[in-house]
């Protein structure tokens, strides 16, 4: 499909998301990638008088923050800043004390749990945002992501919609061109910004231009194959609720 086409068919599909669920706007978080930046103007488009991006730094790099403010200005969106660096630091150094007090702390899994609890933070903070206003929160992950699980569970995976879900990131980016995202976004390495230096492609060991092959059924190297397949089925419960005990 043509991506201005479908720009617009995602624009019409988030006006009537809000109409069909008496929500009042949209929010998103703004991170300053290529996915947010997307998903805020598209929220823009649908909703230009009710919509509102949210920028949540926790320690994030200054390159992050700017170009999350500079895409508030590309698209125009009203939008306000809520650092959670502090009860960030707090909550984890706590929590982990608490298990290092009773000899349970594992120092190997330390940075992922730092990192997801970065991720649940930000979603109990856009609802808490959102639930004042009456608005829906706007997930940002792509088909790449949602086919690897490359999202935090009950973090960024924690959203009312997602416009991004069945697109490749490819597009993504294509997408943002069309929309006018600023140079800085399109041009810099995917990055979570979970710690310093740390991208995407490098965290899950397979490029995206390999996971949409073999998302599309082309050809990849072994190895990427494995990789790929391992995540899927590593992550299966993220796309799923949880299991339950039938009676």
């Amino acid at each position: 499909m043509d991506n201005k086409i479908l720009i617009d068919e995602i624009v019409n599909w988030l006006k009537m998301q809000v109409k069909s669920s008496n929500s009042k706007g949209l929010l998103v978080g703004i991170s300053g990638g290529i996915d947010s930046a997307v998903v805020a103007n598209l929220i823009k488009l649908a909703c230009p008088d009710n919509s509102l991006g949210v920028i949540l730094p926790i320690n994030s790099s200054e390159n992050s923050v700017e170009d999350a403010n500079l895409l508030v200005k590309q698209c125009k969106i009203s939008s306000l800043t809520v650092d959670i660096s502090e009860e960030h630091s707090k909550l984890f150094e706590k929590s982990m004390e608490k298990l290092k007090n009773i000899g349970l702390y594992k120092d190997e899994y330390s940075r992922m749990t730092d990192a997801n609890l970065r991720a649940r933070l930000r979603m109990s903070t856009l609802y808490a945002i959102a639930n004042n206003l009456g608005y829906m929160v706007v997930g940002t992950d792509n088909a790449d992501e949602t086919y690897t699980g490359y999202f935090t569970k009950y973090g960024d995976g924690g959203v009312d919609i997602l416009p991004l879900k069945k697109i490749f990131k490819s597009d993504v980016y294509e997408m943002g061109k069309i929309l006018g995202v600023p140079q800085s976004i399109l041009s810099k390495a995917p990055s979570a910004d979970l710690w310093e230096n740390q991208t995407d492609e490098a965290e899950m060991g397979v490029s995206y231009d390999s996971i949409e092959k073999y998302m599309r059924g082309e050809k990849v190297s072994e190895k990427d194959e494995k990789i790929i397949s391992n995540l899927h089925k590593k992550s299966e419960h993220k796309r799923n609720l949880p299991p339950c005990f039938e009676i």
